[in-house]
Order: C-alpha cells, then sequence, then structure tokens
C-alpha cells in the first residue's frame, strides 16, 4: 500500500526460512540499488537473531553492507547473511533459568532493536513463513518490503519465485540420470523431490525428465493405479518405470509420509518403493533429492529475477509502497499488497495445460 513518502537513510535486509539459489543476487542488487539512492544498508544474520546477539557464528550480529561486501556473489549459492528456520520472534526458542528450553515472543524485542538501529524499511527475504513473519511485524508498525523467495513456487501473489527453476533444473537432470539405471537393472525408480503442499518441481521436473508417473499433494494417489503403470510398461516391453512423488503427497485412504513428530515431511518414496516391490515382486529403489535441489549456483533465469527483484525492492521503498512484496506478473516486476500475498498458497491448477498434457503423454498421476 502507498503511504506517504518518509526520508530514508537506512534500510535492512534479511533472509529467512530455506535457503534458496538467488538470494544472494537479490542482497546484491538491493545493496547497490540503495547505495545509489544515498541509504545506507544493514545485514542482519540468520533472519532476526542478529538482532538479539551481538555475535552469530562468530560474526556480527548486524552488519554493513557496502558495494564492496556484496562485490561477486551474484553465481554464489546460499546466503552471505545466513539464514534459519526456527528464528520466529513470535515463538523463538529460548533457555529458562532453570536449563529448559521453551518459547517466549520476542517481537516487541526486535522492533525495538529495529528502532535502536533507525532503520527506516526492512527487505525481508523469505518464503510463506518468513513473509508471514514478516507482515505479522508490519502489522505492528515495522515498515516492510518482501522479496518473494521459495523453491517450492508456491506464492500465489507471483508468478514465478528465484530458486524454483534452479531447484526443477537439478531434479530434471537428476530424473535424466537415472534412466539408464533403471533401464539397465529393469528396476522401479522412485525419486522424491521437495513439496510439501504443491507439487511445482515434481511436475516440471518429472515432465521434462521423462517420468512415467507423477505424484502431486494436490491430487491423492491410489497405489494400485500406480502398480498397474508399472505392470503397463512391462508388458510393452519397457521393464523399468521412473516415479516422481512430491514429499507432500499423500495416498487417497491415508496421510502423508512423516520423518518424525515434528510434522516434517519425509519417507513417502521408501514407502511407495517398499509397496511396489511387495505387489509386483520387481526390484524399486528410492532416491531423495532433499537438499540438492536447493544447493549450487542459481541459473540465469533466477540470477536475473533476484536481481530485478532486489532492486524493484528498493524502488518501491522509495515510492512509499510499504507493506507490500515484490511479485512478477507478466513481464513486469509489481507490488501486492503483503497480507495478500501470504494468505493463501498458489497450487498447481488441476484443469491447468501441463496437467492435461501430462496426461495425454500417457503419464499416471495416481488417480
Amino acid at each position: 500500500m502507498n503511504v506517504e513518502r518518509r526520508t530514508i537513510r537506512r534500510v535492512a535486509i534479511n533472509t529467512g526460512g530455506g535457503d534458496a539459489p538467488g538470494l544472494n543476487a537479490v542482497i546484491r542488487a538491493a545493496t547497490l540499488a540503495a547505495h545509489d539512492s544515498g541509504w545506507e544498508v544493514l545485514g542482519i544474520r540468520r533472519g532476526y537473531m542478529g538482532l538479539l546477539e551481538g555475535q552469530v557464528d562468530g560474526e556480527p550480529g548486524v552488519c554493513n553492507l557496502t558495494p564492496q561486501a556484496v562485490r561477486g556473489i551474484t553465481h554464489l549459492g546460499g546466503t552471505i547473511l545466513g539464514t534459519t528456520t526456527r528464528g520466529n520472534p513470535f515463538g523463538m526458542e529460548v533457555r529458562h533459568p532453570d536449563g529448559t528450553w521453551g518459547k517466549a515472543d520476542l517481537s516487541e524485542e526486535i522492533l525495538s532493536r529495529f528502532r535502536e538501529l533507525e532503520v527506516d524499511a526492512l527487505i525481508a527475504i523469505g518464503g510463506d513463513g518468513s513473509l508471514n513473519i514478516a507482515y505479522a511485524l508490519h502489522q505492528k508498525g515495522l515498515p516492510v518490503i518482501g522479496v518473494p523467495k521459495t523453491i517450492d513456487n508456491d506464492l500465489q501473489a507471483t508468478e514465478v519465485t528465484f530458486g524454483f527453476q534452479t531447484a526443477v533444473e537439478v531434479a530434471t537432470d537428476a530424473i535424466g540420470r537415472l534412466h539408464s539405471t533403471a533401464e539397465a537393472h529393469q528396476r522401479v525408480m522412485v525419486v522424491q523431490v521437495m513439496g510439501r503442499h504443491t507439487g511445482w518441481i515434481a511436475v516440471e521436473s518429472g515432465m521434462a525428465g521423462g517420468a512415467d508417473v507423477i505424484l502431486i499433494p494436490e491430487i491423492p494417489y491410489q497405489l494400485d493405479r500406480i502398480i498397474a503403470k508399472v505392470k503397463e510398461r512391462d508388458q510393452v516391453g519397457r521393464r523399468f518405470s521412473i516415479i516422481v512423488v512430491a514429499e507432500g503427497a499423500r495416498p487417497a485412504d491415508g496421510e502423508p509420509s512423516y520423518a518424525d513428530d515434528t510434522g516434517r515431511y519425509g519417507g513417502i518414496a521408501e514407502r511407495i518403493a517398499q509397496q511396489i516391490e511387495a505387489a509386483t515382486g520387481k526390484e524399486c529403489r528410492s532416491l531423495v533429492l532433499g537438499h540438492i535441489q536447493r544447493g549450487g549456483s542459481p541459473i540465469t533465469y533466477d540470477r536475473n529475477l533476484a536481481l530485478r527483484f532486489g532492486a524493484a525492492a528498493v524502488r518501491f521503498i522509495r515510492s512509499g509502497d510499504i507493506g507490500t512484496m515484490v511479485a512478477l506478473q507478466g513481464q513486469d516486476i509489481v507490488a501486492v499488497p503483503l497480507g495478500d500475498a501470504v494468505s493463501a498458497l498458489k497450487t498447481v491448477p488441476l484443469d491447468s495445460d501441463t496437467i492435461m498434457t501430462m496426461r495425454q503423454l500417457g503419464v499416471s498421476l495416481g488417480d
């Protein structure tokens, strides 16, 4: 939302949640654009942790981001500021005097630190969880501009998030490499990719990689349909199959697979492989790509999108569009209300051209 323009002297940048290829490119673009506007830039380490601790991992919790500090980082994976998935100021893990651990609302302390540092706006780079935190802080008075970061591509207000295309490229390459070994051994290979609530990575990489079965959270699967597809391929002399499954996929009559009692998804590929082997007698193997999808250098598309997002965040601060998130819509970067941007996840439309194409190609979606 556009507010009365204020004099900007100092902005801060932080990165939260899971890392994604392109984070450093956003930091570089935002830093250079801010300095071009005559502003100072502060970097906050490990989400909001740097505001609470003088030293984080042996480095100052808050650092100066100068043009020199961000030189040559566009192509680097990870984030020079560090990140965390356990840094929610509204429920921060703290140690009590008796030595036990618990959670405490430290949001007021966070806001106080921003005031002490005389920060005029925060550029918060994160996915749905991190941006929900940023929005809650904005509602308590912190001027915020959000930058969407998630390899899951599940933020509805933007057509694509940086890091997604790199993750798809990594997954597609891995799936392609499995074809030769699967065919040589006449095995079923079950590949688990990221995607807690949405199947964007599974759909894009599975279709490009030539998968025979693609399972996503949006379409609960039936095991007998998967087994039928494997047997169908055997009958026509294709005695191997490639199955791609998003980590949050679930059977029509059950729940997703959880790695532990914290609600973290995991184990779906292994479970499906065991079930197929028991039903068909075919040798099955499971593979979890995991964090390899997050790592490494961003591809050209993600570098350029991240640079555009970072520069746009500074433009929107300058124009008074506070409480918004930068988003790609068509060919343009626009500012959308942050509250709207985090209000719902973007799921794979079941009537989309991509889904129809996969069905026409003979890919089983397990339904």
